[in-house]
């Protein structure tokens, strides 16, 4: 060290390093013991591939033995083996795949990476896979309709017949249930033209006269939970008169 005689004593470091007062002020580093085990094998890793570097060993592949990418894989939280990921599917459609798991680890993906991609798998994935199982039920039941009915023209047409019949006598929900299944649609086109006349409201032939007739005899526990043949026929002529062709 060396003292200036024109000043008060002051200590300055010869060598570069920090000087007592300063290092005395220096706040402490808090490390957790999680953390300096981290560090432990990051710099056991730099040694080691310090030591094979300088012993002329140039090639760091598997073969080598040097296994330092190894260890900062489990640095950064990769698993030792595929198997060892634990991965949560949030869809029955959905479940932890072995040779997908063993891409993601050949890739270095951590463990959260690898259940990202299976939640970006339910996010974007599983919403398009369910829109064309969707897509291609409803082709297969009009392909079966129009067969049913002979033909497509005709098929169009009793499609309007059958919707308007259902708006004007069922509930919304039992007519959006309904209408989701050939044998659904097919068994309203049998309510809708029974072939049996109807019965007269007040003791001669006749059918309901009304929008407002045909919704009652719908209400009617005889009709919607008995299956009242004379209701039933009554309901089927009504809707054939309002809703003619």
């Amino acid at each position: 060290m060396i003292h200036s005689s024109d000043t008060p004593s002051t200590a300055v470091s010869v060598g570069g390093g920090v000087p007592p007062a300063l290092a005395a002020e220096r706040p402490a580093v808090s490390r957790s013991g999680a953390a300096d085990a981290e560090i432990e094998a990051l710099v056991q890793v730099c040694r080691d591939l310090e030591a094979r570097l300088r012993a002329g060993k140039r090639d760091l592949g598997p073969e080598s033995g040097f296994d330092g990418r190894r260890a900062l894989d489990r640095l950064r939280g990769v698993p030792d083996k595929p198997e060892d990921y634990c991965i949560t599917c949030h869809h029955p459609l959905l479940e932890p795949d072995p040779d997908v798991n063993a891409r993601l680890h050949r890739c270095g993906f951590t463990a959260e990476q690898a259940q990202l991609v299976y939640d970006l798998a339910l996010e974007k994935v599983i919403p398009v896979l369910e829109q064309m199982a969707e897509s291609f039920e409803a082709e297969c039941q009009k392909t079966r309709l129009v067969q049913h009915f002979g033909g497509e023209d005709r098929w169009h047409e009793i499609q309007r017949q059958v919707m308007a019949w259902g708006r004007a006598n069922l509930s919304a929900d039992v007519l959006e249930t309904l209408s989701r299944t050939a044998e659904g649609v097919i068994a309203l086109h049998r309510m809708m033209t029974s072939p049996e006349p109807g019965l007269g409201r007040s003791g001669g032939a006749g059918v309901a006269a009304s929008e407002d007739d045909i919704r009652s005899l719908m209400r009617d526990p005889r009709y919607w939970r008995d299956r009242d043949p004379a209701l039933v026929r009554r309901v089927s002529e009504g809707f054939r008169r309002l809703y003619p062709g």
